[in-house]
């Protein structure tokens, strides 16, 4: 187990939060079920058929104790659902009929109880794609006040290493958006930051990072970064943000102290945020690679409240350990 996860768990159990799982009937959800509950790390809702879960869980010698399950189907609570729903997306043609239909599956049923306040946080993913989850969040949760987007970031510990927090590292946005905006870039350079302080306990040094520093080079792709390093600084004035940075001056003291002597970023930065999805995605993959990372993550941030997606092959240490990351995000929305 990697330091920052054993401080994850360690906050996670000190406050212990409800985290709702709509992938209630899955092997490794059930699995990862059981670890939650033996390590206190949250108060847990499965969400699926109660026999099949029931049934699931005893063959897989899985203890629910302490555990609540609830069935879309037989549940008080899904007409209470179906008519807030209905409330929600009656302008764009929802009818109660309909609403009724939806929040029957365990996604939107789940994510209705993260609205209302019936749970703290969502994890889902073993089984769903990443749009499969963002489509009920964006519907119902919607967006924090201020952030335009959803968005995600990977949590990198590389070993031996100097740059960062002593090799931790966040990248942003690495998994959500193919080619954000620079309203869209600001805003994931605040959630980003805001990850850093919630899960790290770290003060963020945000860098924008582009192939140019400072305007060594002219470009529409450097307008952008520049545009968003502006817009960033405007909506937060209290974080450190800076850009436009190339990696190396965005890490190495030296470099920084030639190409951007007076920034308060450059040289120190501990938060990357990638100019689009496909560096972003490319580089968070060469530092696990080739620098023997471990890439915690990838962690959703930007909704008003905590929704994490799994990758479908996590296995169930990792819905272990996405509930706990989720819990502490929960102990962040209520303060």
């Amino acid at each position: 187990m990697s330091k920052l996860i054993e401080k994850v768990w360690a906050k996670a159990q000190a406050d212990k939060k409800t985290i709702v799982l709509p992938e209630g009937e899955e092997e490794r959800t059930l699995q990862a079920c059981g670890k939650i509950m033996e390590n206190g790390l949250a108060n847990l809702i499965l969400v699926g058929s109660e026999k099949a879960i029931r049934e699931k869980a005893a063959g897989l010698g899985v203890s629910l104790e302490g555990v609540t399950v609830l069935d879309p189907e037989t549940s008080d609570k899904t007409t209470v659902y179906a008519n807030e729903f209905y409330e929600l997306r009656k302008k764009k043609g929802m009818t109660l009929e309909k609403a009724d239909k939806v929040v029957r599956d365990p996604l939107y049923f789940a994510t209705m109880m993260v609205k209302l306040g019936h749970a703290d946080g969502l994890v889902s993913g073993a089984i769903h794609t990443t749009g499969d989850l963002l489509r009920p969040g964006l519907q119902i949760v919607k967006t924090a006040p201020g952030i335009s987007v959803v968005s995600s970031t990977f949590v990198m510990e590389v070993p031996n290493c100097q740059y960062g927090e002593n090799g931790l590292l966040l990248f942003a946005d690495c998994a959500v958006n193919p080619c954000p905006t620079a309203e869209e870039l600001a805003s994931i350079a605040i959630s980003t930051a805001e990850t850093a302080k919630t899960l790290c306990g770290m003060e963020p040094r945000v860098a924008m990072l582009s192939f140019s520093t400072m305007g060594s080079a002219q470009h529409d792709l450097v307008d952008k970064v520049k545009k968003a390093t502006e817009l960033a600084k405007e909506m937060r004035p209290d974080l450190d943000i800076d850009g436009e940075l190339q990696l190396d001056a965005a890490i190495v003291k030296k470099v920084a102290d030639l190409k951007a002597p007076d920034s308060k970023v450059a040289g120190k930065a501990n938060v990357l945020v990638f100019p689009d999805l496909q560096a972003g995605n490319i580089g968070y993959k060469l530092v696990q690679r080739f620098a023997g990372a471990e890439a915690i993550g990838p962690i959703c941030q930007g909704f008003a409240k905590p929704i994490n997606d799994l990758s479908r092959g996590c296995s169930s240490d990792d819905i272990v350990n996405v509930v706990a990351i989720t819990a502490l995000q929960a102990q962040d929305a209520s303060k």
